[in-house]
């Protein structure tokens, strides 16, 4: 199993740090057709071959991404995409 598990640090307010998870996950869901739900404030990742979890804490956003075998070769290009969508987010 091959881990993206990334942590960036922001200065959002938790209403605006949830509208960033969100925005996040819409993007993942419609790039690589992951579907997502939200229990509290962790977001949950899951579909055939990936699963994972994004946590919104007062200081940053965790997300902790599982690939299995199928998704592996698709590792960088979907980091780069969540590090991209996280400066987008967060201005970083």
């Amino acid at each position: 199993m091959s881990v993206i598990d990334i942590r960036r640090a922001h200065s959002l307010d938790k209403s605006h740090a949830r509208d960033a998870a969100e925005a996040l996950a819409k993007d993942l869901s419609e790039q690589f057709d992951v579907n997502y739900e939200w229990d509290g404030n962790l977001l949950r990742f899951k579909r055939s071959g990936v699963k994972g979890k994004l946590d919104i804490s007062e200081q940053d956003l965790h997300i902790h991404l599982e690939l299995g075998l199928m998704l592996r070769p698709f590792k960088s290009r979907i980091e780069q995409e969540i590090h991209s969508q996280l400066d987008k987010l967060t201005g970083g």
